[in-house]
């Protein structure tokens, strides 16, 4: 059992720590994004690795529960807990130092509380290019983005988070410090402990620092917006553009007419790429070596893919300012939907050539349940779509809280029917942690208990994140 935090623990741990580690536990410390989830919690913000051990031996020996914090930006519910004994809420943001860089090598090695933004501008200044790249890069912290295994939009290229990571530092429950900050490219020494680490969402310890692998910088960018008569043609689409360009294309995102729709109802103020919206689209990013011509390329793969009847119109970026108009459309999307309200957001996946399938029998289901708007959108190079659904038009998602498990459900079979998973990039967290249950193999459940309990017996970490509390 856990026991809050007392106030005699509180002054253990301040006169422990340095002035300025207590924060206030202010609402952007304990509510989601999306405002379904409110936590508690004492916060506390360490400044380095050692205070970060101290505070997890001392809550380790108390049976205090430890929420790690990166960035806020989660949409799963797992960077706050609302039930039980209120938690130490441990934050990250005060650990922003880039504490090594190794241009010859592509490393460069930082602290947990960096905001991605920071570590993409010193990737630039050493001309190189880290490519995780998402709408919140602005906010969303090294640590918390290790932690869920981020994606985001350049992972057909690039990979995950976890491909974009060579070592970590790591504090574990007991306070013991892990050092495991390798640039290795190759280790074959044992188990992977940071591949281990890396999508646990603080379940297992603190990240703390990691080493982080770049690449060389595209030296030609350019980008594309074509409208495509269906899903399926997008995909296909996809392959002909893989063929002429290969490794070139860092992103292939697939847009569907209701993003638009919501820009135009609710804003943000986006400039439409056609005179009329199509009912698909898709958006693509390509950087190529000195020497080859993305405007050119863009333009031979449309040739060829009006010829074979995939697209129905396009617009080729002519400056930069061309390719952040079509990139503001895309990252909008999310704010829109805000603004709308959902009724049940969906981050899934399924396998590529199943996508189209997917989205033909994605509809006819929820009709069953009810009437509803859908926004299907998201990262078609990878397979993975954000799928959700909103009220019609002159009603809210409170009027539909009876309908929001089926739908839930509904989305989340159909995913499963598919070999596909539930949370592609988001992670578990607390949102998700019945659906894990509900959809995984029971022996992948029952490694990822033994797991838990092996390196944190006292079930400190982040208790009710990705498994149930036990």
């Amino acid at each position: 059992m856990f026991t809050p935090a007392t106030d005699a623990n509180l002054a253990d741990l301040r006169a422990a720590l340095p002035d300025g580690t207590f924060k206030d536990a202010t609402d952007s410390y304990l509510t989601e994004p999306r405002g379904r989830w409110q936590g508690a919690g004492t916060v506390v913000a360490p400044g380095t690795t050692d205070a970060v051990s101290r505070i997890l031996a001392y809550c380790n020996d108390h049976r205090i529960a430890v929420v790690p914090y990166g960035g806020g930006t989660g949409l799963v519910g797992g960077q706050l807990m609302g039930d039980g004994a209120v938690p130490l809420v441990l934050s990250l943001e005060r650990m922003t130092a880039i504490r090594d860089r190794f241009p010859s090598e592509n490393v460069l090695v930082v602290e947990a509380g960096a905001i991605l933004a920071d570590v993409q501008a010193e990737a630039e200044r050493l001309g190189r290019h880290f490519p995780l790249s998402l709408a919140s890069e602005g906010s969303a912290r090294i640590g918390g983005l290790l932690s869920t295994n981020a994606g985001g939009v350049n992972v057909l290229r690039y990979g995950n988070a976890r491909a974009q990571c060579l070592g970590l530092e790591v504090v574990r429950p007991d306070g013991t410090i892990w050092h495991g900050l390798t640039r290795l490219r190759k280790d074959n020494t044992g188990y992977d402990l940071r591949d281990l680490f890396i999508g646990a969402e603080g379940t297992l310890g603190i990240i703390t620092a990691a080493a982080l692998r770049l690449v060389p910088q595209p030296v030609r960018i350019g980008a594309a917006m074509m409208a495509v008569p269906s899903p399926q043609a997008a995909l296909d689409l996809l392959g002909v553009a893989q063929g002429r360009l290969g490794d070139g294309i860092s992103a292939f995102e697939i847009i569907h007419r209701q993003g638009l729709d919501f820009l135009a109802e609710v804003g943000p103020d986006v400039k439409p790429p056609f005179a009329e919206t199509p009912e698909w689209m898709v958006l693509i990013d390509v950087g190529l070596p000195a020497g080859l011509s993305p405007d050119t390329a863009l333009e031979d793969l449309f040739t060829e893919a009006v010829a074979a009847d995939l697209v129905i119109d396009g617009v080729i970026a002519q400056s930069m300012a061309d390719r952040a108009a079509f990139w503001k459309i895309r990252e909008s999307i999310p704010e829109a939907n805000r603004r709308i309200g959902s009724i049940s957001s969906h981050d899934i996946s399924v396998p590529l050539s199943a996508v189209p399938e997917f989205i033909a029998r994605g509809a006819p289901v929820l009709a069953e349940i009810g009437h509803f708007r859908i926004n299907c959108f998201g990262h078609l190079g990878d397979g993975n779509l954000h799928y959700n659904v909103f009220p019609m038009p002159g009603r809210n998602r409170a009027d539909y809280e009876a309908e929001r498990p089926a739908v839930k459900k509904a989305v989340h079979d159909l995913a499963h029917a598919f070999g596909g998973s539930v949370s592609a990039e988001h992670g578990v967290g607390r949102l998700k942690v019945g659906d894990l249950e509900t959809y995984s193999d029971p022996a992948k459940l029952a490694m990822m208990r033994a797991i838990k309990d092996a390196l944190d017996p006292h079930g400190i970490m982040n208790p009710g994140a990705v498994l149930r509390q036990a």
